[in-house]
């Protein structure tokens, strides 16, 4: 491309020429010259009028300006819609929390008083309006959802507490049998081997070989560990609140004072020790130091079954 200038005073002429990458060059140039010419006259007329209020290009400004803002205020109507619309979505899944957790916390043996929230035992979450609300209002539901999760978790924590509470307490209840073997002599009066009169047999006998494990019958801590004129090789296990079971009659002992045993572990093996007829383990259960029936702690096994009497203790 060639461009002529000439001069009338001078009457010289000027030949310039332009080649392709430098026409594309000018271009961008006048382009970007434009762009910065409008961009000018936008921020210094334009928002200039729309902020004194000139006629003509005031309205024209006011005209961009409305649609924009119409444009955002769609925007946050649909941002707010879809916001309600979670909003109400938790608060129904924190309402069926609220029942499942009332139904549990009934099951881990809570009162109603103990897991009910607030003084006035009040429930439900946050009221959103059947017109669309307002981003004060989801903001204050939202705040409320937060303190009523809160809350459920609260309650959660309660119930799970209580329910590990629960699986230690029954963790100490002797319910094991402490040998797999028959029950020969039951809890209750009946003739004493030795003195053959009417006595209280205060335990049940299990009829088994000598050396045959005893398993404690409860987690608990040795009390005692030791011998005994009338029990023989004997063990105290003590599973606190007052509960103690007691194997008798040993013929070897597997742990001593203090040790702290679980559910099922051998403590002793079965021998005739003590005022003793034949081999067998003489278990009792007691509380506060009153003998109880273990066959009303004892889980029912067919191993377990009574067996004809058999004259020992």
């Amino acid at each position: 491309m060639q461009i002529i200038v000439t001069h009338g005073s001078l009457a010289r002429t000027r030949v310039l020429q332009l080649g392709a990458w430098q026409l594309a060059a000018c271009a961008v140039a006048l382009l970007l010259l434009m762009l910065a010419l409008s961009g000018t006259v936008y921020h210094l007329v334009f928002l200039k009028a729309a902020r004194e209020g000139w006629p003509g290009v005031s309205r024209l400004v006011a005209l961009v300006v409305q649609d924009e803002f119409a444009q955002r205020d769609r925007f946050m109507r649909e941002n707010l819609d879809a916001m309600a619309e979670r909003v109400g979505e938790i608060q129904a899944r924190l309402v069926r929390l609220e029942t499942v957790s009332e139904r549990v916390s009934g099951l881990a043996g809570l009162k109603p008083e103990e897991v009910r929230v607030g003084a006035g035992g009040g429930r439900g979450g946050p009221f959103l309006p059947a017109s669309r609300p307002s981003l004060e209002q989801l903001n204050r539901a939202t705040e409320a959802l937060d303190e009523l999760s809160q809350q459920r978790l609260d309650v959660f924590t309660l119930i799970e507490s209580r329910l590990f509470e629960q699986r230690l307490t029954n963790l100490r209840v002797p319910s094991t049998p402490p040998v797999a073997a028959p029950v020969g002599s039951g809890f209750g009066f009946r003739l004493d081997p030795f003195s053959g009169r009417n006595a209280l047999h205060t335990g049940l006998d299990f009829a088994a070989d000598v050396g045959t494990p005893i398993l404690a019958a409860a987690g608990g801590v040795v009390q005692v560990a030791e011998r005994h004129p009338q029990y023989g090789l004997m063990i105290d296990l003590d599973h606190r609140n007052g509960l103690v079971t007691r194997y008798a009659h040993a013929s070897r002992l597997l742990v001593g004072v203090g040790d702290i045993v679980r559910r099922g572990q051998p403590i002793a093996q079965v021998g005739s020790t003590g005022r003793s007829t034949g081999p067998h383990l003489h278990f009792e259960v007691l509380v506060d130091g009153v003998p109880q029936n273990p066959a009303k702690f004892l889980a029912p096994d067919p191993a377990s079954r009574q067996a004809p009497r058999l004259a020992v203790r």
